[in-house]
């Protein structure tokens, strides 16, 4: 099954690639890996209020979640815009996850799990992926999370 038919089964309609808010490109080929720089929690371009803040300040562990997956959908938006076609990607590298918390605040898996899931889903045993999750003291626009992604393309 094709990437695009996985997003259209899990109700997904991937939004234009969000555009760059400062001096980087969002994306780059290098041999066979596609980089992909952070990406927000847009929702078609803009932060919902649920998604503004401190995860365990405001912001609670499943809007986190759901945030991180905003997240990797604008990642595989990014892809699209990059590559072109999603079929080429063979894998998920590694994902990197930057939490806005609060201090004390460690439940960080259970909010990257957001991203991860998804890329499961989407990407099936190609989706199984490293990575990190970080809590922060801030993200940009005040976003509750924040994602990077390293894929293998073809």
């Amino acid at each position: 099954m094709s990437i695009e038919q996985r997003l259209k089964d899990h109700g997904i309609n991937l939004p234009d690639p969000p555009l760059p808010v400062a001096n980087y490109i969002p994306a780059i080929v290098s041999g066979k890996l596609l980089f992909i720089s952070g990406q927000l929690c847009l929702d078609r371009g803009k932060l919902k209020p649920e998604h503004i803040g401190k995860v365990g300040q405001g912001v609670s562990i499943e809007q986190g979640a759901e945030a991180a997956r905003l997240c990797a959908i604008n990642l595989l938006s990014q892809a699209k815009g990059a590559i072109g076609n999603l079929d080429r990607i063979k894998r998920c590298i590694r994902l990197g996850g930057y939490i806005n918390v609060g201090e004390g605040f460690t439940s960080l898996p259970p909010i990257m799990n957001g991203a991860s899931d998804l890329m499961v889903a989407i990407l099936g045993e190609g989706g199984k992926h490293t990575r990190t999750t970080v809590g922060v003291a801030e993200l940009p626009m005040g976003a509750a999370v924040e994602v990077e992604a390293i894929f293998e393309v073809e």
